[in-house]
C-alpha cells in the first residue's frame, strides 16, 4: 500500500498536541482483517510524524521501534492481500475452468505415473499377470465351493421327505444356471463356449469383435463360477485360458493407455500366448504342462524367446495358486491338485505295458468317438426346427431343461448312488486316482468311506465306473451345447480316469497277485485311472503334453513310461479318425483358420499365388475425391484396409489405410463441427458487412444532424464487452473458441417473444440472402448457427467433389504392407500366414498392385489340394481388362451430415477383414450366442 503525502499531512494535524503519538483502539481486531492492517500503518506512521515534529531530541530506539513496527504492518498487509488474491483466483478459475482436481484424481494421477508405468517392463508385467490370474482362481473356487456346499446343506437339512430334499437338489441347480444364461447373455455374448478355439483364431492373425474387453471378463468369470457351482459335468480350463488373455490385454492397456503393448501386434501374440500358458498353470498349478500345453494347443509356430514369459508367469500364478491354498484352505503343505500316493517300488511289471498300449487305442478310440458325438449333437441341434424354434421363443427354457435332467440323474437318493453324485469334480478325481484296491477285503475307515462313494446297496464298483464314465460321457456333450463358458478337459480327465479305473480295478480282481506271482506285485488301479485319464484327454485336445500336466496335477511321477506310451498311442489312432475337439469346434464356429497341409499331398508344390489371388482389388488413389471414397467404402463394407496407389494407371502400391481412418476424414471434411464452423464463418461476415453499414450509415447521420461535443459518451456495454474480453483471455483454448462463438452470435431479446428455432431477417430489409445463411438454434444455455437445409445440401455437394489430401491430413498410412509376388507358393504363402499372424497380403508385380490373397482364398486352395482337387489357372492367360472401379452415373450426391453421422455411428470398425470379392465376413455360429451375435451385426451394417 503506498502511504502518499497527503494522507500523512492530513492525519498529522487531526492529532491533539499534547498526545506524543497515537495508541491503537482498546478493541483490537482480527489480524486477518487487511482494514484493520491499514489503519495500523497508518497509526504507526503519525506516531512516527508526530513524535518527529513535537521532541526532535527523542532517543533514535524510540523511533526505530515505530518504523519497525510500520514495515511488519505493511508486510502483514501484503501477505493478507496475496492470500485473498490467491483465493480470488482460484475461485474465478473454478468458476471458468470447472471443478478443481479432487486428492482422489490427483493419487489416481500418481498411481498411473510412478506404478502403472512400471508394467511396460516383461519381468513386472508377467509377475502381476500371475498373480491377478492366481487371486482370480482362488475367488472363484471359493465361490464354487460355497454354491456347492448350499445346495448339499439343503439336501441333508431336509431328511424329513424325499420331496423336499430333491426339490432343493434341483432347485439350486436350475437357479445358477438361469443367473449365468441371463448374465452372460446381457453383459458378455462373447463369453459362452470354452475359450480355446478363439484365442488360436487371435494368435494366428483374425480379429474377434470384444473378445477381450472387459464386459467379457465379467461374464466369463461370473458364468463359470454359476456354472461350476451348479455340479454341471463340465470344467473351467478353457475359460481360464481366455480369462487370462483379458486380463493381459486389459493390464497393456492399464500400463500404457495411448501406446501399449496391445498397438504392436507382434509384442501382443508374445503376451497372449504367455497369457494362455498362465491361465493354464493358474488353474491346476501345473507351470511346466501349463507353457507346453498353450504352445501345443493355441499356436502352430511359437517362438522359442517367449519360453521364459511363459515360464515366469505360470511359476508366479502357480506359487501363489499353491500358497493360497495353504493360508486360507487350512491345506497342510504345498501339495498337487489331486495327490496321489504310490509308495511301492514295484508299481507296474513290464508285462503290464502291453495292457496300457491297449488302454491307449481303446482311449484314442472313444476319444475319436466323443469328438463325434459333439459335433453331430451340435449340427442336430442346429437342423432340428423345433430346437430352433424353442431357442428363439426364449433362450432360458433348454439351459432349464438340461439343467433339470442333470439334477435328476445326480440325485442322491436316485441315480446320483450310482455315480457318486454327492461329491464335487476334485473329490472324484482325486478318489478315482487312489492307490488301493476298491475290491479288496483288508480296508481301513477313509477306505472304506472312499468305497462307500462309488457302491451301493443295489450295485458294485464296476456298475457304478461304468455308469459314472456313461454319464460323463454324453451329458458333458449336452451341456457344453448351452450358451454359458464351459471347459472340457476335466470331463476328459473324468472319463477317461474312470474307464482306466474300471480296467484296473477288473485286472486286480482277476489277477489278485499280479502278472508275476514269485515278485508279488499286485496291480494298483489307481494307476491304471492315472494313464486312461491322460491318454483319454491327449487323444479329446490332441496334445502329447497332458501327459506333463498329469504328472504335475497328480504329484506321481512312478507311471512317467505307461502315461507316454499311451499318450502317444491314443494320439495316433485317434487323428486317424477324427480332428481335435478345439478343431471340430472351430469349423463348427467358421471361425477364420487355416487347416495344415498334408505332407503326402505332391500337388501342394505346383501351385502359386497368381492361381488363386484375387485380381478385381478395391483401392484408394492420390488426389481421390471424397465422393468417390465414400463409394469405395460404401461398396465395401467388410474391407478394413485398403490399399493406396499413386494413381489407377500406373497402379504402385504405396501402403494400405484402415477403414476407420478413412471414414474419420470424412466426418471432418463434411461432419458437423465443419459445418458449424464455416456457417459461424459465415454468419460472422454477414454480421461485420452489417455492423460496417450500419457504423456508415450512423456515422453519416451523426455528421448531419449533430454538432460536435466536447465529450466522448461510451457506452456500458462496451465496459462489459472490455471485461468479457478480459476473462474470455483466461480461459484455454476450447473454451476460449466457444466464447468467442457465444459473444459474435447475436443475442435474442428477453422482451421478444419468439420461437427456439427462427430465422434472422435484415431489420432494415436490405440483405435478403443474408436471412436465408443463418438459421439459429437457441438451447438453454447455448447458441449454435447452422445452415438451412438447401445450403447444406449445396455446400456438402460442392466439398465432396475436392480432392482428399492424404499427404497433409493426420490419418495413419502404413508404407510396409505385406506383400507376396505372383510366383509364390502356396506351401511359402501358408508358412507366411500362419508365422506372422496376418489376414491379408497384397501380391505386386515390380511394385505395381495385381492382386490381394486373404485368409478365405487360402484357407479354400488349401482345402481343396488336401483333396487333390484344386483347379490350377494358366500363369500365362491374358489378365482380364481392367474393369472400373467406380460407375460413371455421378449426377446427384444425395448426402446431408445426419446421413453421414448415422453412417459413421453405425458402420462395425471391428469386424473381421474379409474381402468383399470374396464372400462375406466372419461368421461365428456356434451356438446361439454367436448366432445372435452376427444377426445383430449384420443388422447394423448400412450404406455410408
Amino acid at each position: 500500500m503506498k502511504f502518499d503525502e497527503n494522507d500523512r499531512k492530513s492525519l498529522i494535524e487531526s492529532l491533539p498536541n499534547s498526545q506524543p503519538q497515537i495508541q491503537s483502539t482498546p478493541q483490537r481486531q482480527s489480524d486477518d482483517d487487511p482494514h484493520y492492517q491499514q489503519t495500523e500503518s497508518f497509526v504507526a506512521a503519525a506516531n512516527i510524524e508526530n513524535g518527529l515534529r513535537q521532541n526532535p531530541a527523542l532517543s533514535y530506539r524510540r523511533y526505530t521501534k515505530e518504523l519497525e513496527k510500520f514495515a511488519r504492518a505493511q508486510a502483514k498487509q501484503l501477505q493478507i492481500l496475496e492470500k485473498i488474491r490467491k483465493q480470488e483466483d482460484k475461485e474465478r478459475n473454478k468458476e471458468l475452468l470447472g471443478q478443481q482436481p479432487s486428492p482422489k484424481y490427483r493419487f489416481q494421477t500418481w498411481i498411473k505415473m510412478y506404478i502403472l508405468t512400471r508394467l511396460r517392463d516383461d519381468w513386472i508385467f508377467l509377475a502381476v499377470l500371475g498373480i491377478t490370474m492366481a487371486l482370480f482362481s482362488f475367488i472363484m473356487d471359493e465361490g464354487i465351493q460355497m454354491c456347492l456346499h448350499a445346495q448339499l446343506w439343503l439336501y441333508r437339512d431336509l431328511t424329513s421327505h424325499i420331496a423336499l430334499q430333491y426339490l432343493a437338489w434341483v432347485s439350486v441347480p436350475i437357479c445358477l444356471i438361469l443367473f449365468a444364461i441371463g448374465f452372460v447373455h446381457y453383459v458378455g455374448p462373447q463369453s459362452a463356449g470354452s475359450g480355446i478355439p478363439e484365442m488360436r483364431t487371435i494368435l494366428r492373425g483374425a480379429t474377434l469383435k470384444d473378445y477381450l474387453s472387459l464386459n467379457t471378463l465379467i461374464a466369463k468369470m461370473v458364468g463359470l463360477t454359476a456354472v461350476l457351482g451348479s455340479g454341471m459335468p463340465l470344467g473351467k480350463e478353457g475359460p481360464f485360458v481366455h480369462i487370462a488373455s483379458i486380463v493381459a490385454e486389459l493390464l497393456s492397456k492399464l500400463a500404457t493407455p495411448f501406446h501399449g503393448i496391445y498397438e504392436n501386434k507382434s509384442r501382443n501374440s508374445e503376451m497372449l500366448a504367455a497369457a494362455c500358458a498362465v491361465g493354464l498353470g493358474a488353474c491346476f498349478s501345473a507351470p511346466i504342462g501349463g507353457v507346453l500345453f498353450s504352445i501345443e494347443v493355441t499356436t502352430t509356430y511359437f517362438a522359442v524367446r517367449n519360453y521364459w514369459r511363459g515360464f515366469f508367469a505360470c511359476v508366479v500364478g502357480a506359487t501363489v495358486v499353491r500358497l493360497q491354498a495353504v493360508w486360507f484352505q487350512d491345506a497342510d503343505t504345498v501339495r498337487s491338485l489331486y495327490p496321489t500316493y504310490i509308495t511301492t517300488e514295484f508299481p507296474y511289471d513290464p508285462q503290464e505295458l502291453f495292457i496300457f498300449v491297449i488302454v491307449g487305442v481303446l482311449c484314442g478310440l472313444l476319444a475319436a468317438f466323443f469328438v463325434w458325438v459333439h459335433r453331430q449333437y451340435v449340427l442336430f441341434m442346429r437342423a432340428n426346427k423345433l430346437m430352433g424354434k424353442l431357442l428363439s421363443k426364449n433362450r432360458f427354457i433348454y439351459p432349464a431343461i438340461i439343467t433339470l435332467i442333470i439334477s435328476s440323474i445326480t440325485f442322491p437318493l436316485g441315480g446320483g448312488q450310482f455315480m457318486s453324485g454327492e461329491i464335487d469334480s476334485p473329490q472324484q478325481l482325486t478318489q478315482l486316482f487312489s492307490n488301493f484296491t476298491w475290491t479288496s477285503k483288508d480296508l481301513n475307515m477313509a477306505q472304506m468311506d472312499i468305497v462307500s462313494n462309488w457302491s451301493s446297496d443295489y450295485s458294485s464298483i464296476f456298475i457304478n465306473l461304468i455308469c459314472f464314465t456313461l454319464f460323463h460321457f454324453f451329458f458333458s456333450i449336452i451341456g457344453s451345447t448351452m450358451a454359458l463358458p464351459h471347459g472340457m478337459f476335466i470331463p476328459a480327465l473324468k472319463i477317461g480316469g474312470g474307464f482306466g479305473r474300471l480296467i484296473g480295478e477288473s485286472l486286480a480282481l482277476w489277477l489278485p497277485q499280479g502278472f508275476s506271482f514269485p515278485t508279488l506285485a499286485p496291480i494298483i488301479p489307481g494307476g491304471y485311472a492315472i494313464v486312461g485319464a491322460a491318454a483319454f484327454s491327449g487323444a479329446v485336445t490332441r496334445s502329447i503334453c497332458v501327459a506333463v500336466v498329469v504328472f504335475e496335477i497328480t504329484g506321481q511321477i512312478a507311471y512317467l513310461v505307461p502315461v507316454m506310451i499311451a499318450v502317444l498311442v491314443s494320439n495316433a489312432v485317434a487323428s486317424l479318425l477324427q480332428p481335435s475337439m478345439y478343431d471340430s469346434v472351430t469349423k463348427l464356429k467358421n471361425l477364420p483358420y487355416l487347416p495344415d497341409l498334408l505332407p503326402s499331398n505332391s500337388c501342394i508344390y505346383n501351385i502359386f499365388v497368381e492361381d488363386f489371388m484375387v485380381r478385381d482389388v478395391k483401392y484408394i488413389w492420390q488426389g481421390i475425391t471424397y465422393q468417390k471414397l465414400k463409394e469405395v467404402l460404401k461398396a465395401n463394407k467388410t474391407l478394413r484396409c485398403l490399399p493406396l496407389v499413386d494413381n489407377p494407371h500406373d497402379m504402385i502400391l504405396l501402403g494400405s489405410v484402415h477403414r476407420h481412418d478413412l471414414i474419420n476424414l470424412i466426418q471432418e471434411h463434411i461432419g458437423r463441427d465443419r459445418r458449424l464452423q464455416v456457417a459461424q464463418q459465415w454468419q460472422q461476415e454477414v454480421d461485420e458487412q452489417r455492423a460496417r453499414e450500419q457504423a456508415k450509415d450512423y456515422q453519416g447521420s451523426a455528421n448531419n444532424e449533430r454538432r460536435p461535443s466536447r465529450f466522448e459518451v461510451v457506452a456500458a456495454t462496451d465496459l462489459l464487452h472490455l471485461r468479457q474480453i478480459a476473462n474470455d483471455e483466461m480461459l484455454p483454448p476450447n473454451r476460449r473458441a466457444e466464447a468467442l462463438i457465444n459473444t459474435l452470435s447475436p443475442r435474442k431479446s428477453i422482451l421478444l417473444n419468439r420461437n427456439s428455432t427462427d430465422e434472422q431477417t435484415d431489420p432494415e430489409g436490405g440483405d435478403n440472402e443474408a436471412a436465408n445463411i443463418s438459421k439459429r438454434v437457441q438451447l438453454p444455455g447455448d447458441r449454435v448457427v447452422d445452415m438451412s437445409a438447401e445450403m447444406q445440401e449445396k455446400w456438402e455437394r460442392d466439398e465432396m467433389l475436392k480432392t482428399v489430401n492424404l499427404d497433409k491430413s493426420q490419418i495413419n498410412i502404413d508404407p510396409a504392407p505385406f506383400q507376396l509376388v505372383e510366383r509364390t507358393s502356396m506351401l511359402k504363402a501358408h508358412s507366411l500366414f500362419f508365422m506372422m499372424g496376418i489376414n491379408h497380403a497384397y501380391v505386386t508385380n515390380i511394385g505395381r498392385l495385381v492382386g490381394v490373397v486373404s485368409l478365405k482364398e487360402l484357407r479354400n486352395v488349401i482345402e481343396k489340394a488336401n483333396v487333390n482337387n484344386v483347379a490350377v489357372q494358366n500363369p500365362r492367360e491374358e489378365l482380364p481388362e481392367e474393369k472400373a472401379l467406380l460407375s460413371p452415373s455421378h449426377t446427384a450426391v444425395d448426402l446431408t451430415i445426419t446421413t453421414i453421422d448415422s453412417s459413421i455411428t453405425q458402420i462395425d470398425l471391428g469386424s473381421s477383414y474379409e474381402s468383399a470379392n470374396v464372400g462375406a465376413g466372419l461368421n461365428i455360429a456356434s451356438q446361439s450366442s454367436y448366432s445372435q451375435t452376427n444377426a445383430n451385426e449384420n443388422k447394423k451394417s448400412s450404406d455410408v
